[in-house]
């Protein structure tokens, strides 16, 4: 099909923009991701069929309705997710009323712009990947626009666009080892209906749990060994209020000041965190740090809360790089060891919620002696009775606010979270202080490059109950129904889907090698670039000679870069001006000997003319000739580019080898 340089052109910007909006298709409501592409369906065909752009009437009812339907859908037009689905909507109305250049440069810095909020969402390595693809197809677009006559390839635009691109890698470079490292100015939303950390928990709400495998963080031990899979925990958000159906963490921070006792040795280790959506960070128990405590890391300040988290005052969304130390837990009691006013939280249960649990419990409480034995006989009635572990659970309390009963006697299917909150209200019930922790339990069996890896699959829920004189104690009820779930760090596996089926089919450890390839890329992604931080940039200033690097040097680095580039870049352009087209200079030299012959001749014409003009004033026939040849080795369709270092040198020969024959001519 032999398309018109309008037509081409306008589709490829098409494809390009639509690549920019893509990522941002599934974040923006259904509304605006229906209108955006219908949008571009529509210049699409306009172009196809070479119909008139719509009127601006049309284009600004629609603008009108697409702010308005943003205002109701989020309350506001000035913010991330409005603002988001605004530039989505006003990109592809800018491109049915492109009837300019200039129209155009706007819809190539919307899209740079659009590119840019991507890593508001994400830093990852696939996003940056993407990014770079986006901008080499925007740059692309643009030079196009810059070549308006003719019908320019494609390929030489795009090779433009590398080739500039590319000059512009070593000042990216300098800029992103030397710019001042600021505190993140976003933050990655949250997920729900998968596995992964949140700071409640709803009992019984989700019927399917969706797992995620997405890595959620990577440990890696600095002097020892990390604990077994057993006791592989990381330690997240405590919940201790509970309504019946969601589980919060406790308001009242009356913890004595001897809350935490650590004996025997320290492990001390590394965290490499991606971005969460909650403000505990996540710590192998136990961490050291008192209540009230504060922990400066990476410009975020951590405090000790009373149920023994680290808190932070924003969501940690960023990638995080953490020094830490833990404690085994055989070495560590957890306050407070006598009774304590902030117990009653531990021991509070909503009236007139799961009676049968209730009357189970305190019967069961009176057939034993002594808190730990109420505690036991629980654990070996979750391993007797046919309780099972699974995915698919279905949803318990639809039709009753007494979901744990149903759970505990009548279906007995559950994962951790249903385990855990039965537990605990078991003990409740007994009067029995006790709590739901939630975080990490286990991980990968293969370590990557020495780091452990911590997936979101791998998110658990236990229990924590209190005795007196020994403080909090951990119990896990989902070891006595699911054993190898935590003896051995053992997620339970998502069914497999279609496309990964097929993968299996062919080879069953292609999927598990292409994934493990995946994770270590991101790795090194994490490490060398998203790990960037300021210490790393000190420790660069140090290996450039400053003793005692700051702010100041910093600034005076970046300063002196910033110069040493313009220069570089400045005396390129002057050697380009100089190399871009020697053909003026060659001119200039071929008038100057014709005026010294007493031929006259205006200056700023071809060589074609001058052959016509020195002829009616009787020059010789060798320099006619001499000159239509020079006209058609410059016009002539045999006539190349010089490109290239050869072409251009055998350029200059023959040039040479024409001026000499030239000039010898009487």
């Amino acid at each position: 099909m032999n398309w018109t340089r309008e037509q081409r052109d306008t589709g490829f910007l098409l494809a390009v923009v639509t690549t920019a909006v893509g990522p941002h298709l599934w974040r923006i409501p259904l509304w605006a991701s229906a209108l955006t592409l219908v949008l571009l369906a529509w210049r699409g065909w306009l172009a196809w069929r070479e119909r008139p752009l719509p009127s601006r009437w049309w284009l600004l009812g629609i603008a009108v309705a697409a702010a308005a339907c943003a205002k109701l859908t989020h309350g506001v037009l000035v913010g991330r997710v409005s603002g988001l689905t605004l530039v989505c909507i006003l990109l592809a109305l800018k491109l049915l009323e492109m009837h300019a250049r200039r129209d155009a440069f706007v819809v190539f810095f919307l899209g740079f712009f659009l590119v840019l909020t991507q890593f508001l969402h994400s830093q990852s390595l696939w996003v940056a990947g993407w990014t770079l693809f986006s901008v080499w197809g925007l740059l692309t677009a643009l030079v196009l626009a810059q070549m308006p006559l003719g019908q320019p390839s494609l390929r030489v635009a795009a090779r433009e666009a590398a080739r500039t691109t590319a000059l512009g890698l070593p000042l990216m470079v300098a800029l992103f080892l030397l710019f001042p490292r600021i505190g993140p100015l976003w933050g990655v939303p949250g997920q729900s209906g998968s596995t992964g950390l949140s700071e409640t928990m709803s009992f019984g709400d989700v019927s399917t749990l969706a797992l995620d495998e997405r890595v959620a963080l990577r440990v890696r031990a600095l002097d020892g060994a990390l604990p077994p899979p057993s006791q592989f925990y990381l330690r997240g958000p405590v919940l201790t209020d509970f309504d019946g159906q969601e589980w919060r963490p406790s308001a009242v921070p009356l913890i004595p000041q001897d809350a935490l006792l650590l004996e025997g040795g320290v492990l001390r280790y590394e965290l490499l965190l991606e971005p969460l959506r909650m403000t505990v960070l996540p710590v192998l128990e136990h961490s050291p740090g008192q209540p009230g405590e504060t922990w400066a890391l990476d410009g975020v300040t951590l405090r000790r809360t009373a149920d023994l988290v680290w808190m932070a005052p924003r969501p940690l969304g960023e990638t995080l790089r953490v020094p830490a130390v833990a404690v085994p837990t055989s070495g560590v009691r957890m306050g407070p060891l006598t009774e304590h006013v902030s117990l009653r939280a531990a021991r509070a249960l909503p009236a007139n919620r799961n009676p049968r649990l209730r009357a189970w419990a305190q019967d069961l409480r009176a057939q034993t002696s002594g808190d730990l034995a109420f505690v036991q006989a629980v654990l070996g009635h979750i391993r007797q009775a046919p309780f099972s572990y699974t995915l698919n659970p279905g949803v318990y309390g639809e039709f009753s606010p007494h979901g744990i009963d149903e759970f505990w006697f009548d279906r007995r299917q559950g994962f951790c979270e249903h385990y855990a909150s039965a537990f605990v209200v078991a003990l409740r019930s007994a009067g029995i202080p006790a709590r739901v922790v939630t975080g990490y339990q286990g991980r990968d069996a293969l370590l990557q490059d020495g780091w452990a890896v911590v997936r979101n699959s791998h998110a658990h829920a236990w229990a924590e109950f209190w005795l007196p004189g020994q403080g909090w104690q951990r119990a896990d009820p989902t070891a006595a129904v699911a054993p190898e779930r935590v003896e051995r760090g053992l997620a339970l596996e998502s069914p497999v889907g279609l496309f990964r089926g097929a993968v299996d089919a062919v080879n069953p450890t292609l999927w598990a090698a292409a994934r493990q390839l995946a994770e270590r890329l991101d790795l090194r992604w994490q490490q060398w670039v998203l790990g960037y931080k300021r210490d790393q940039q000190f420790q660069l200033l140090e290996r450039l000679g400053f003793e005692k690097p700051d702010w100041n040097s910093l600034g005076q680095v970046v300063a002196i870069t910033l110069g040493l580039g313009m220069a570089l870049g400045l005396a390129w352009q002057a050697v380009l001006a100089r190399r871009r087209d020697t053909w003026p200079r060659r001119l200039e030299r071929v008038h100057a000997w014709l005026t010294r012959q007493g031929w006259s001749v205006p200056p700023h014409q071809a060589p074609l003319r001058w052959a016509q003009q020195v002829q009616h004033q009787d020059a010789p026939a060798p320099v006619v000739q001499a000159l239509l040849a020079l006209e058609d080795w410059r016009y002539g369709p045999q006539a190349e580019p010089p490109r290239g270092w050869r072409r251009r040198w055998r350029e200059a020969r023959r040039w040479r080898a024409w001026w000499r024959s030239l000039v010898a001519k009487p």
